[in-house]
């Protein structure tokens, strides 16, 4: 898990989380990601125990024995509550929000699109484990950028000249 640390206009720590990465925090630090194409920034949070994480996955499914875990959304959200319950969090209090899985790019291609794979597969890893997805923004054609504030649970989306949270 490699940071860049921070601090946001408010004055709160930030932690800046890179591609194919997750940060975590349990002390209300503004966890922030930007390049959101087809990948997918899903934000965990546990309200009660005040613990949240943020990572960024490129890739729907990860291989055998993947050398970054973080890259996947299959294995990658594992990761993330893992360090989150290792800070205090409970999995049964865990709820998501999802911003991303964007179609870039027009592929001649009989596949479906890569964002909404990784939409797919993170929707599919999170019903397995029982945490609901309280809101998203997903799919589209453009790029974003997120803050997820892990006091308070607002995800702020920068977008195409535009901002909004959810």
């Amino acid at each position: 898990m490699k940071t860049y640390g921070g601090t946001s206009a408010s004055g709160r720590t930030r932690k800046r989380v890179g591609i194919a990465d997750f940060a975590v925090t349990a002390d209300g630090a503004v966890l922030a990601t930007s390049g959101l194409g087809s990948c997918l920034g899903i934000g965990l949070r546990d309200g009660r125990a005040g613990v949240a994480g943020l990572i960024h996955v490129m890739l729907p499914t990860a291989p055998e024995d993947p050398p970054n875990v973080a890259k996947y959304a299959d294995t990658g959200i594992d990761a993330v509550l893992d360090a989150m319950c290792a800070e205090g969090a409970s999995p049964d209090r865990v709820r998501a929000k999802l911003v991303g899985g964007s179609a870039m790019f027009e592929f001649d291609s009989q596949d479906e699109p890569i964002g909404e794979r990784n939409v797919a597969v993170t929707r599919a890893t999170l019903d397995r484990l029982g945490i609901p997805v309280d809101a998203e923004d997903v799919g589209g054609n453009s790029g974003r950028s997120i803050r997820f504030h892990g006091d308070t649970g607002d995800l702020r989306i920068k977008s195409a000249g535009t901002e909004r949270r959810i």
